[in-house]
């Protein structure tokens, strides 16, 4: 796969240039989440036609050899060149969040393909099946923070954007053909808006592990110290935290915590490099927990409780079944017509009309026009 890889300020200024005014533009980014603490954004890829029937020309930004990327401020946020991503999501935090970027034009693909009923929606299934193309797979695990990246990690990562311009316009023609592009379009000027939040309640995430409600409030206290151990470790180290310690070991170590070398070295999933030089460390954070009070040991907060409402109850199953009917008819998956929750929303609104019905916070314009009538049928019988 042909690229142009651009790693200096220079170079940037002319790619901008270059992209700048054309009507379409493919990016994809590529993070390193999987092997380093910090997900930050290691690559970008770009891939656009210089004209009509042109085969696209792929770059790849280099943003760690690139003090100051905001020369591609005003190319992402003109709306007049489409953007085209494959599941925008988390692009989108990442742009904001490491470089503050933000994009307008966007064209999802993931999205399109969902509106068009594909339950496969990876990229690799969606161009395999609108372009007939295997996507390489090899470096989808790659560290993309190592310097200097191997021509294959660089061809594999032109590859992600170079079929997105054919497959947009494969995926624009069927949404058309079904008379549902404006949905698609409806919901790509949503996911537009994305940024990216902090997240408040980073002390308590030890309580998301799968696994911690079993614990006893001790073994709580236990998993509360290895898990804040393991954060620090891995921020020295700049390493994913499951490459310092794996979930499965802080449960295990949290349900039997033991009290010396011997005994840990006995845990699944500790090494003997981690048992050498972090074994001690382990232990003290282990004695940690075990010498706490019973009074400042952590719980789950209690369950909130909901009043039932029969008839609301009822209202929502009817929503339920009109929902999956009107997903069958459209062959769309029934969660992405509409989620679950929101339909236990709107069993408790009660709307009347389409009007109240699409004020309702969530509910979009395509989906009142999908399924609206529907639903209000519903409510009624």
């Amino acid at each position: 796969m042909d690229y142009i890889y651009v790693d200096t300020p220079e170079q940037l200024a002319a790619t901008v240039a270059r992209l700048s005014g054309l009507p379409l533009l493919a990016v994809d980014t590529e993070a390193a989440g999987y092997h380093r603490y910090l997900d930050r954004i290691s690559l970008l890829q770009f891939s656009a036609a210089e004209a009509p029937g042109a085969v696209p020309r792929n770059y790849l930004v280099d943003p760690l050899a690139l003090a100051d990327l905001s020369p591609l401020a005003p190319l992402l946020a003109d709306a007049r060149v489409e953007k085209v991503f494959h599941d925008a999501d988390y692009d989108l935090r990442i742009l904001h969040r490491d470089l503050g970027l933000t994009v307008a034009g966007l064209f999802d693909t993931q999205i399109a393909a969902a509106f068009l009923g594909e339950r496969a929606l990876g990229l690799g299934s969606v161009v395999e099946k609108y372009l007939g193309l295997a996507l390489p797979k090899a470096f989808q695990r790659a560290d993309w923070a190592e310097r200097p990246l191997s021509e294959g990690m660089k061809d594999y990562a032109a590859t992600d954007t170079a079929h997105l311009p054919a497959l947009r316009d494969a995926l624009r023609a069927a949404l058309a053909a079904k008379g549902r592009l404006h949905w698609a379009e409806e919901e790509f000027r949503r996911r537009e808006v994305t940024r990216w939040a902090e997240n408040d309640d980073a002390r308590e995430a030890f309580l998301r592990m799968k696994g911690a409600r079993d614990l006893p409030p001790r073994g709580l206290a236990v998993l509360r110290e290895l898990y804040a151990w393991r954060e620090d470790v891995a921020r020295e180290r700049d390493q994913a935290t499951f490459r310092v310690l794996g979930n499965q070991a802080l449960l295990e170590l949290s349900v039997r915590p033991p009290r010396t070398l011997a005994a840990l070295a006995s845990v699944s999933g500790v090494g003997q490099g981690l048992l050498r030089h972090r074994g001690h460390d382990i232990l003290a954070a282990i004695g940690r927990a075990l010498a706490l009070p019973d009074a400042e040991l952590p719980r789950f907060p209690p369950p909130r409780r909901w009043e039932r409402d029969p008839e609301v109850e009822a209202r929502a199953e009817r929503l339920r079944e009109a929902r999956n009917a009107v997903a069958h008819q459209l062959d769309l998956d029934p969660g992405f017509l509409m989620a679950r929750a929101l339909l236990d929303e709107i069993a408790r609104r009660n709307p009347a009309t389409r009007a109240e019905l699409g004020e309702l916070p969530d509910v979009r314009g395509w989906q009142v026009e999908a399924l609206g009538e529907a639903l209000l049928a519903a409510l009624r019988a």
